[in-house]
C-alpha cells in the first residue's frame, strides 16, 4: 500500500523511513514549507525578554530550531544553570527532542507524557496548567502561516492562551518562522491526481498541509481519496475537503502502522 507522507521536509524523511520499514511504499510529499521567520529582529527582541516570562511554549520542532537558531547570547536556558528561570513547554516529542538538541533539560520541560493519547495543548494544559497563577507570564514561539492559516494564532494556541488568559496569565506571541505552501511541481502533480484516487492512503498530521493542498490542486477531487490523520480537529478538515475515508490515529508509528492497515 502506498502511503503519502506530507510532514515538512525536516521531519519527513524520518516517517517515510519508519513507513518503509513498516512494510508500506512510502512517499513523501511535504506540503509545508518551512523557513526562516519574516522579522528576525523580533525573535532577537524576545530574546532580550525571556527572563520576563515564567514560561516560553513552543508549537514545534521548528519554533524550537528556529528560535534557538537566533539566540543571541552562548548563556544557558531552560536548565539548572541558567540565570534565567523559564520553562520551556511544548505539545508533544518532537518538539521535546528538538529542546533536548538545544541543550535544555528535561527536568525544566513541561511536556505530555510520551505515551499520551494526544500531543496537542489540551495534553498540555494537563500537565503545566497547575503552574499558571494570577500574572503568570507565557510566551508563545510560533510560525506564521499561510493561506486560510495566514495570521491565525492556530486554533491550539488559542486554546491554551485563552486558558492561561482564563487563570489570570498574560501571553504574548513571537513568530519565529515562516509556513508556505509549496511549489507543486509537475511530477508531484502527476502523484497527486494518482494517489487521490488508486487506493492511497494520505497521512496527515496538519490542518494547514490539507488546506496547502486543496489549493494547489483546486480542480481535484477527493471523492475516492483516503485519510489517515492525528487528531480530530485535522479529520474535520479532511471531511470538509471532501475526503471520502477519513481514520484518526494516535500521532505514533504503532498507531499510525495500525490505522494505515486497517484501509487495506
Amino acid at each position: 500500500m502506498r502511503v503519502i507522507v506530507t510532514r515538512p521536509q525536516r521531519e519527513v524523511g524520518k516517517w517515510v523511513d519508519s513507513l518503509a520499514s513498516a512494510g508500506f511504499d512510502a512517499v513523501a510529499l511535504p506540503l509545508i514549507e518551512v523557513s526562516a521567520a519574516p522579522n528576525t529582529q523580533a525573535v532577537v527582541s524576545a530574546w532580550e525578554q525571556l527572563h520576563t516570562y515564567d514560561a516560553a511554549m513552543f508549537v514545534s520542532g521548528n519554533a524550537v530550531e528556529h528560535f534557538f537558531t537566533l539566540k543571541p547570547t552562548p548563556a544557558p536556558v531552560f536548565t539548572a544553570q541558567a540565570a534565567i528561570k523559564t520553562r520551556a513547554f511544548v505539545t508533544g516529542p518532537g518538539s521535546h527532542s528538538a529542546l533536548l538538541r538545544a541543550h535544555a533539560e528535561a527536568a525544566f520541560i513541561d511536556a505530555p507524557d510520551a505515551q499520551a493519547g494526544q500531543f496537542d495543548s489540551e495534553s498540555l494544559w494537563a500537565v503545566a496548567g497547575h503552574r499558571v497563577q494570577p500574572g503568570y507570564r507565557v510566551l508563545i514561539v510560533r510560525g506564521a502561516g499561510s493561506l486560510a492559516m495566514s495570521g491565525d494564532k492556530g486554533h491550539g494556541r488559542d486554546w491554551f492562551a485563552d486558558h492561561v488568559q482564563a487563570a489570570g496569565g498574560v501571553v504574548d506571541y513571537v513568530v519565529a518562522y515562516q509556513r508556505r505552501c509549496p511549489t507543486m511541481t509537475e511530477e508531484n502533480r502527476a502523484l497527486v491526481q494518482e494517489a487521490a484516487a488508486d487506493g492511497s492512503v494520505w497521512l496527515f498530521s496538519s490542518s494547514e498541509a490539507i488546506l496547502n493542498l486543496v489549493s494547489c490542486c483546486a480542480l481535484q477531487s477527493w471523492q475516492q481519496a483516503r485519510a489517515v490523520v492525528t487528531h480530530a480537529r485535522i479529520a474535520q478538515v479532511a471531511r470538509d475537503a471532501g475526503f471520502a475515508v477519513v481514520r484518526e490515529s494516535r500521532p505514533q508509528l504503532a498507531s499510525l502502522v495500525a490505522s494505515i492497515e486497517s484501509l487495506q
